[in-house]
């Protein structure tokens, strides 16, 4: 599957009904969610078992089994969407339906989230609302995953690898565009276009999990 056909697939998923600003509750555009997850695809790290953690509407998850179906791998290796939002599991759940894909949703805070993953994927708080919201996600990253997709804003790098020290080390770094639409009052335009970065991060000593 091509990068442009998963994001128009992905254009498919609804967002949410309700937005909570406290939860930063931005939805991941298609086009930022397929360069993420052609990226992890071409990395060789959706092979495995793959978590979504703050998974929202669902659309890493969803396309992370869209993509591991159509590239025929094992489908015993489970793709996962956790997020604390009863409302939005019930969305995610109604998505994966109408894109046809199997996908497990939970619901449950960050800190209880349990076991260990091949890969975590994931789009967490900027911070924007209360400083350090991302860090609780990026902690049970390092805790349950072996490799770590993860966005945030620009300029994160000497945050995000001192954070991370002890625990594991950024790889790569891809700069993206994240177009956000008028999601809350305090939103000015229409759609504004800010910069984010993707980190891909290997864990230290973890092994290759299946679920």
């Amino acid at each position: 599957m091509r990068k442009r056909k998963l994001e128009m697939l992905l254009e498919k998923v609804r967002g949410f009904d309700s937005p909570d600003v406290s939860r930063e509750q931005n939805a991941t555009p298609a086009i930022v969610a397929a360069e993420l997850l052609y990226f992890a695809f071409m990395e060789g790290d959706l092979e495995g078992s793959v978590a979504d953690l703050g998974c929202g509407t669902g659309v890493l998850a969803i396309g992370a089994r869209l993509l591991k179906d159509d590239a025929g791998m094992d489908a015993t290796q489970k793709i996962i969407g956790i997020d604390s939002d009863i409302r939005a599991i019930e969305v995610a759940r109604a998505n994966a339906m109408a894109l046809g894909t199997d996908v497990d949703w939970v619901c449950c805070d960050i800190e209880d989230v349990c076991g260990r993953f091949d890969t975590v994927v994931m789009n967490p708080p900027f911070g924007a609302q209360e400083k350090g919201n991302d860090r609780p996600f990026l902690d049970k990253a390092l805790e349950t995953g072996r490799v770590i997709y993860s966005i945030h804003n620009a300029g994160s790098m000497s945050f995000i690898e001192s954070y991370v020290k002890g625990r594991g080390a950024v790889t790569n770094v891809v700069e993206l565009g994240f177009p956000i639409k008028h999601t809350f009052s305090f939103h000015k335009k229409d759609v504004a276009l800010i910069d984010v970065e993707l980190y891909r991060i290997r864990a230290e000593k973890q092994e290759r999990h299946h679920q």
